[in-house]
């Protein structure tokens, strides 16, 4: 599956705004097939064991208190070059700087309220889609 993955995560604020629906619309219409899917709630210990390559950098702990505010939605998608394809799809990680029509652009609030999640690497996606998935949820 190298390369025809990617992992991403619905964040707390664009689900509590209401924003899965349209997210999970443009997802499909994007051309991904979502192979793995579920909300769930992180605890604060979780967010920080998926954030841990970023333990030393400053923005960690908000990052992680921000991730276990609310509820998320995990999901791993298909598609060929599928990381490359999904970056495009959100935009850039400051919605200002996002294309228009990028999901960052329509329902990002900030920086760290950028609405989704999206892995940098088919390494990372992998490993992403792991902590969250094991090999029998992903279809």
């Amino acid at each position: 599956m190298a390369g025809n993955i990617t992992f991403t995560m619905i964040k707390p604020e664009a689900v509590s705004d209401g924003f899965s629906g349209a997210i999970l619309k443009m997802i499909e219409e994007g051309g991904f097939e979502i192979v793995a899917m579920k909300m769930i709630e992180l605890t604060l210990e979780r967010a920080g064991a998926f954030y841990e390559v970023h333990r030393e950098r400053p923005f960690y702990s908000s990052l992680c208190e921000y991730m276990s505010s609310g509820k998320i939605i995990a999901l791993v998608l298909r598609k060929e070059n599928a990381v490359e394809d999904y970056r495009k799809l959100i935009g850039a990680t400051n919605p200002d700087q996002a294309e228009e029509g990028t999901i960052r652009k329509l329902y990002a609030k900030s920086m760290q309220s950028n609405a989704v999640h999206g892995s940098d690497s088919d390494e990372n996606a992998r490993i992403e889609a792991g902590f969250f998935f094991s090999d029998l949820e992903m279809f």
